[in-house]
C-alpha cells in the first residue's frame, strides 16, 4: 500500500450532531490532583465486581470480554443456519459447533494426540527429535525452535526468516529465577499442571511428578539463555542477519539444513533475533538425554493441546491459569470458542463482524480526527528547541509518510484450504493451524503486502507498526468510551484522539525513532539530537520506576518506556489538536465541566478498569504498558494544561515542578 500523502486539515470538519453526552461518578469530594484516576473512575472502582470468569474488568483489554459476547452472538446465529459449503459463514459456523459439541470432545479424551504422543516415543535419536519439530512446527507448536517470517528491518519491502527465543511453559524467564513467594507459588502450580497432564495420559504420580520436575529443568536451562524483557527492547541488537551457511557450521546438532528443508522454508539468510538461545540450544540438544527431551517434548505437546481436548485437559490448565491470573471460575463455553475462532479464522469472523457493528461513517470521522493529531503533532516538531531543523525536518517527513489503517483491511484472508466439519474440533483447529503457518511461510523471500493487518477487526487494540510506517486503529475500539461519533469533541479527543497521538509516537519513541519514513532500521538523527533524545528518554525510565502498584510492587520503567513515552506525548498533541476545534477554543460548560476537564476526564474513563491482584502482578511482570491507575496520573502530571485545568497545586499529590514535568515531543 502507497503511504498516504499529507492531506489537507480542516479543525471543524462537518460530522454528524452531536449530542452532550453525560458525565458521571465523579468523586467530588476527592482532590482531583491528588489521585485522578480515583476523581473520576473511584465510585465505579468500588462498586463494580470481577465477573468469576474474568481476571479484571472495565475497558482497555477487557472491553475484549463484551466483544466476544457479541462474536459469540454472531456465531450462535451462524452455526443454526445452513450455509453454502466452503463459504465463511460455514467454516465459522462449523468450527464453532464443533467446539461448543463438548459431548463429543469428552468422548474423545485424549485420542486426538495420541499418534502425535506415539511419534515421540519413536524418536531414537537427535535426527528423528529434529524432525519431529520441524512437523510439529507446521501444525502452530514451535516447541524448541521460534521460527516465523517477518519484514526485514533493514529491508522493510521484503520479507525474511526470523528465529526468535522460545522453548519456556512459564510466561517468561525470570519466573525460573525469582524467589518471592507469589512466583514460587506460580512455579509450584506450573510443575502440578504438568504432573497432572501426564498422570492423564497414563503416568502414575510418582512417575508424574518426576517428569514434571525433569521438564521444569530443562525448562530452567533453556531460560538462562533468554534475554529479559527490556533486553528485548533493544532492536539492533536483535537484528542478526545471518547466513544458513553459517548458522550450519554454528549448529551442527540442530542441523540447519535438513531442519529447514523440513519445514519447507527455502532461504539463505535468517535474521537470529536472539542468538544465544540457540547456541545454548545447540548444546543442550547434546548434554540433556534424548530420554529426557522426549519427556519435555511430551508436555509440550499436552500444554499446546490441553485446552483442545476432554474436560480434564481443560479442568488442569484451567487450574494453572487460576494461579497464575486469579480467575476464579472458567469462562463459559461460547466464550472460549468465540476467541477460539477470532484467532483461526479472524478475518472471515471480522468481516461478518464489520456487516453488522461497524458503521462507515465512524471511519470518516476517525480520519478527522487522525488528520487534526498529525497537523498537531508537526506544529510540536516545529516548537521543538533541543531539536536542529535538519532532524526536524527528516521527523516531519516520516510524520507525513505515516500509513493510516482504520475499521478493516481493504482485503480479506482467503480460508479455502481450511477444511472444517461439525464434528471434528481437534482436526479443525489442526487445518487452521496449518493453514495459518502456510500462509506466513508463503510470505519468505517475498514483498512484503502493505494490506496486510496484524490483528483482527474486533479486537479492542491500536498498534503502530514501525517497518511499515503505519498506524491502525480496528473497528473494535471505535466505541465508548474510546470513540462516539456523536459525542463532543473533548471526549473524543480525549478518548481516541490519545489513542490516536499514542499510537503516532510509537513512531518516536525509544524503537520507532530507530526506522525512517520508509520503515527501516536506520538512523536519520544528527548525533547531538539523538543524544538529546535518549537523555528525556531516560527521564521517562526514571520517573515511572517510582511508580508502584500492590504496596511495594514497582513499575518497571525500562520495559514500558516506550508505552510511557506514547502515552505523555500522545495525550500532549491530543489536547493541541483538541484546542484547535471550535469546542476547544471555547469555554462553554457541559454537565458543569469546562470542554479541557471534559477532554482530560475523558482520557481517565479510557483507562477505567479493575483486576485481581494476581493478574495485576501478570501485567506488571510482562506487559509493556503502565498499569491503568499510573496510566492516568502517570501521564497527567507531565501536562501542564491538566494542572490549569482542575488547578493542581503544591502539595498535592499529583504536583510535580514545571522543572520536572517531561516533554519529549
Amino acid at each position: 500500500m502507497l503511504f498516504i500523502a499529507f492531506l489537507a486539515f480542516t479543525a471543524c470538519s462537518k460530522h454528524p450532531a452531536k449530542k452532550d453526552v453525560a458525565i458521571t461518578g465523579i468523586d467530588s469530594t476527592l482532590r482531583p490532583g491528588n489521585d485522578f484516576f480515583r476523581y473520576v473512575n473511584g465510585k465505579w472502582y468500588d462498586s463494580v465486581s470481577i465477573p468469576a470468569s474474568q481476571a479484571g474488568v472495565g475497558v482497555y483489554m477487557f472491553m475484549n470480554y463484551p466483544q466476544r459476547m457479541r462474536l459469540q452472538g454472531i456465531l450462535d446465529s451462524i452455526s443454526k443456519s445452513t450455509n453454502q459449503a466452503g463459504s465463511i459463514e460455514q467454516k465459522v459456523g462449523d468450527f464453532y459447533a464443533s467446539g461448543m459439541d463438548t459431548i463429543t470432545i469428552d468422548k474423545r479424551g485424549y485420542e486426538p494426540i495420541k499418534p502425535l504422543l506415539a511419534k515421540i516415543e519413536a524418536i531414537s535419536d537427535l535426527s528423528s527429535l529434529m524432525n519431529f519439530v520441524g512437523d510439529q512446527l507446521k501444525v502452530g507448536n514451535s516447541s524448541i525452535i521460534g521460527f516465523g517470517v517477518s519484514t526485514d528491518d533493514k529491508n522493510s519491502s521484503m520479507n525474511i526468516a526470523l528465529l526468535y527465543q522460545t522453548g519456556l511453559g512459564l510466561p517468561d524467564r525470570d519466573y525460573y529465577f525469582k524467589s518471592d513467594s507469589s512466583t514460587v507459588a506460580i512455579q509450584a502450580a506450573y510443575k502440578k499442571y504438568l504432573a497432572t497432564l501426564f498422570q492423564q495420559t497414563g503416568s502414575n504420580a510418582q512417575e508424574a511428578k518426576k517428569n514434571a520436575d525433569l521438564v521444569y529443568d530443562i525448562d530452567k536451562q533453556l531460560a538462562i539463555s533468554h534475554k529479559t524483557k527490556v533486553q528485548l527492547r533493544d532492536v539492533q541488537a536483535n537484528y542478526n542477519k545471518t547466513a544458513v551457511a553459517d548458522l550450519v557450521k554454528k549448529h551442527p546438532n540442530i542441523d540447519w539444513t535438513t531442519f529447514l528443508n523440513t519445514i519447507g522454508a527455502k532461504t539463505d539468510f535468517i535474521n537470529v533475533g536472539q542468538p544465544a538461545y540457540y547456541d545454548a540450544l545447540n548444546k543442550l540438544l547434546k548434554t540433556i538425554p534424548i530420554s529426557s527431551w522426549k519427556i519435555y517434548l511430551k508436555a509440550n505437546s499436552l500444554e499446546r493441546y490441553a485446552d483442545d481436548l476432554s474436560k480434564p485437559f481443560v479442568d488442569a490448565s484451567f487450574e494453572y491459569t487460576k494461579v497464575l491470573s486469579g480467575q476464579a471460575v472458567q469462562k463459559s463455553r461460547g466464550e472460549k470458542m468465540a476467541n477460539v475462532i477470532d484467532n483461526y479464522l479472524g478475518d472471515a469472523l471480522g468481516e461478518l463482524y464489520v456487516k453488522k457493528y461497524f458503521s462507515e461513517d465512524a471511519k470518516k470521522r476517525m480520519l478527522v480526527l487522525v488528520n487534526n493529531l498529525q497537523k498537531a503533532y508537526a506544529k510540536r516538531i516545529d516548537k521543538l528547541e533541543w531539536m536542529s531543523p535538519v532532524t526536524k525536518q527528516k521527523a516531519k517527513e516520516k510524520l507525513f509518510a505515516i500509513t493510516k489503517k482504520i475499521g478493516y483491511p481493504d482485503k480479506w484472508r482467503d480460508y479455502s484450504n481450511v477444511q472444517v466439519a461439525r464434528n471434528t474440533y481437534f482436526e479443525n483447529m489442526v487445518s487452521a493451524s496449518t493453514a495459518a503457518y502456510q500462509f506466513q511461510l508463503a510470505k519468505l523471500g517475498k514483498p512484503v503486502d502493505k494490506s496486510e493487518w496484524y490483528t483482527t477487526t474486533p479486537t479492542v487494540t491500536a498498534y503502530n507498526n514501525p517497518t511499515a510506517n503505519e498506524i491502525v486503529f480496528p473497528a473494535g475500539i471505535l466505541q465508548p468510551p474510546y470513540f462516539d461519533n456523536n459525542a463532543d469533541d473533548a471526549l473524543n479527543y480525549g478518548g481516541i484522539g490519545m489513542v490516536i497521538g499514542h499510537e503516532i509516537t510509537h513512531t518516536f519513541d525509544d524503537q520507532g525513532a530507530q526506522y525512517d519514513k520508509d520503515g527501516n532500521l536506520k538512523s536519520w538523527w544528527t548525533k547531538d539530537d539523538y543524544a538529546q533524545f535518549k537523555s528525556r528518554i531516560q527521564q521517562v525510565i526514571n520517573l515511572y520506576g517510582t511508580y508502584t502498584v500492590l504496596d511495594n510492587l514497582h513499575v518497571n520503567g525500562a520495559m514500558t518506556v516506550g508505552e510511557n513515552t506514547a502515552d505523555i506525548a500522545g495525550l500532549a498533541v491530543a489536547y493541541d489538536a483538541f484546542k484547535m476545534t471550535e469546542q476547544g477554543k471555547g469555554n462553554t460548560k457541559i454537565d458543569g465541566f469546562t470542554p479541557d476537564q471534559r477532554f482530560f476526564i475523558s482520557l481517565a474513563r479510557i483507562w477505567r478498569v479493575k483486576m485481581k491482584d494476581e493478574f495485576l502482578r501478570l501485567w506488571i511482570n510482562n506487559n509493556p504498558h503502565s498499569p491503568p491507575n499510573w496510566r492516568v496520573n502517570g501521564t497527567l502530571m507531565n501536562t501542564t494544561p491538566f494542572y490549569e485545568a482542575f488547578n493542581v497545586q503544591p502539595g498535592d499529590k499529583m504536583f510535580l515542578p514545571k522543572k520536572d514535568r517531561i516533554t519529549i515531543w
